[in-house]
């Protein structure tokens, strides 16, 4: 085995948008949708929160990602937000670490009318995908909140600049 000093992902030539992006930093959610026989995930940062009647839910996420096709084909999805606790799940749904017998079997999930949603998780989101449109290089998808239920969050997962923190 040998030890590098350098980030092994590290883009040789980086793109500077995503760089940019990085340095805005926020909380770190996972999305997941399906039932038990055809489930997805994935780790997301990139989400915002739009108030009204109702409520909605707004993400760039990746076109190729099962959890896009999965969330696009059911109409529903969970939104729930990660604390410092679910940091190594975090990575393996954004397929970042290994995730043996795959992501959904290294923690609790319960089944919702909307799909999967982590045990541990305090705060959630049902939602309903309304829209979804290109956007650079991502999927514009608008969700409607049809469910929440607000935790205390005392320690939310944080991400900025590729490193997860509290």
């Amino acid at each position: 085995m040998t030890i590098h000093t350098e980030h092994p992902f590290a883009d040789p030539e980086p793109d500077q948008v995503r760089r940019f992006r990085g340095r805005v930093g926020g909380t770190v959610s996972l999305w997941t949708t399906g039932s038990e026989g055809e489930r997805a995930g994935l780790t997301v940062t990139s989400f915002l929160v739009a108030a009204g009647e109702p409520a909605r839910l707004l993400a760039l996420l990746d076109p190729d990602a099962a959890l896009t096709e999965t969330l696009l084909a059911t109409g529903r999805g969970v939104v729930q937000l990660l604390e410092w606790e679910h940091r190594a799940l975090a990575e393996m749904f954004a397929g970042t670490a290994p995730a043996p017998g795959g992501s959904f079997s290294h923690a609790e999930f319960e089944q919702t009318d909307w799909g999967p949603r982590l045990a541990g998780a305090g705060s959630w989101a049902g939602v309903r995908t309304e829209s979804e449109q290109q956007v650079g290089w991502s999927s514009l998808v608008t969700t409607v909140v049809e469910h929440l239920e607000i935790g205390d969050d005392l320690e939310p997962l944080r991400h900025h600049r590729g490193r997860f923190g509290r």
